[in-house]
């Protein structure tokens, strides 16, 4: 079997950067992204290397990040210029090959096995990538060298910025085996303590360990994080075009401020309603359960699931029984933020016809709110609204569905 060539891309500090190469009066001053305080969302969403060398962290609270430099400056985000960026990045790899695999806005891997005979090594091939879009977006990228995904991602995060680490078949032991556990892809902190645990710190001690007790351990993930260990993964990178299995579509909010009554819930449920079910509609799904996420005061947080009597992907449907399940479920406390999700979802058609008068109802709800999706895709979000909406207009604010998209996209890491 031919050894592949694998590139994982990691564009640097990229909102950060991206904000510094439109803001002149940012370079040289140690900068982070910020969220909004006054929605309470205000935390360091991305930062450069100037305020990393004070500790700054992702997550951390303003009033922290201000504490560890003074000198911090905020910069609200702009997600229409990450997403160009974004897009700009992915225009130059492909390039070099048909298959490449977005992990979230700024980072990409790359199969560029069937591209060397072209361009050369992997080695220069990820060079080259440096120097263009250093030179054409004006940003830098590190990027890692590998036979397998996993490798190459742990490569790209191990020199930064603007640089290329190679991990090659003969010699990954040496170089990847004495790194912590934790500096591998889906080992989050909860996973990191277990290891600790039983002795396990470093990715070494998890290739050398028995892989039947990992699983009892860990369950089946624990055998698929002792084969990452050896250098076993096999997965591929998908073709350029190519749609992942969806399984669940969600949406959740940190409301602007803490929900005490039953209105304040109906509201906030709605706006995650809709936006779920236009989701869903756009991909074409129908969904057979229903989640909600639960996040008091004090930060305690909890989920809970129930089934719908038929497939649907209306945002009556869901908005139902996510209310429903919230009223069985109510918290003690003020409510901090919400989250709906759809579950077990199939395709549209694919569902059990139905015969009864209900389902003809559900046709009907259907039908109108595609009729709202597309005077909201023409006039915008805001031009139609429920009246629920108008009695408090600060929760119902959210646009989730020009949101939802422009996030980072967790690493597993809970």
């Amino acid at each position: 079997m031919e050894n592949r060539v694998i590139l994982h891309s990691d564009l640097n500090n990229f909102y950060a950067s991206v904000e510094c190469l439109y803001k002149k009066e940012l370079r040289g001053k140690p900068v982070a992204v910020a969220g909004d305080p006054g929605a309470r969302h205000g935390i360091v969403l991305a930062k450069n290397d100037r305020a990393k060398a004070f500790g700054i962290q992702t997550g951390d609270p303003l009033w922290l990040a201000r504490q560890k430099c003074r000198d911090i400056v905020f910069t609200p985000p702009h997600y229409d210029l990450y997403l160009k960026y974004s897009h700009m990045a992915k225009e130059i790899y492909y390039d070099y090959t048909s298959q490449v695999e977005s992990y979230g806005l700024d980072e990409c891997w790359l199969d560029v096995t069937g591209s060397t005979h072209l361009f050369g090594s992997g080695k220069r091939i990820a060079d080259t990538l440096r120097e263009r879009i250093k030179s054409e977006l004006g940003v830098t990228v590190s990027v890692g060298v590998s036979f397998n995904k996993i490798f190459a991602k742990l490569g790209s995060d191990m020199k930064k910025p603007d640089a290329t680490t190679v991990i090659d078949q003969a010699h990954f032991r040496e170089k990847v085996w004495p790194l912590p556990a934790s500096d591998l892809l889906f080992v989050g902190k909860a996973t990191e303590e277990k290891l600790k645990r039983i002795g396990i710190h470093t990715i070494g001690d998890l290739a050398q360990m028995d892989a039947a007790f990992l699983r009892q351990l860990l369950g089946k993930n624990g055998v698929m994080l002792w084969m990452f260990a050896n250098g076993l993964d096999t997965s591929e990178v998908s073709e350029f075009g190519s749609r992942g299995i969806v399984k669940t579509i969600g949406n959740s909010t940190t409301t602007p401020r803490d929900l005490t009554t039953d209105q304040d819930v109906r509201i906030t449920l709605y706006v995650l309603a809709e936006s779920v079910a236009e989701r869903l509609r756009t991909g074409g799904f129908v969904c057979r359960a229903v989640q909600i996420a639960i996040r008091d005061s004090t930060l305690y947080t909890y989920e809970r699931q129930g089934r719908l009597e038929s497939p649907s992907c209306t945002a009556k449907d869901i908005f139902d029984l996510a209310y429903a399940l919230y009223e069985k479920n109510r918290p003690l406390r003020p409510v901090r933020s919400l989250g709906v999700r759809a579950c077990n979802l199939m395709l549209q058609g694919n569902e059990q016809i139905s015969l009864f008068e209900e389902e003809q109802k559900r046709q009907k709800q259907e039908a109108l709110e595609r009729t709202v999706d597309s005077l909201r895709s023409r006039f915008g979000h805001f031009c139609i609204r429920r009246g629920i909406m108008l009695a408090d207009e600060g929760l119902s604010a959210l646009d989730p569905v020009a949101e939802h998209v422009i996030h980072p996209e967790a690493f597993l890491k809970k």
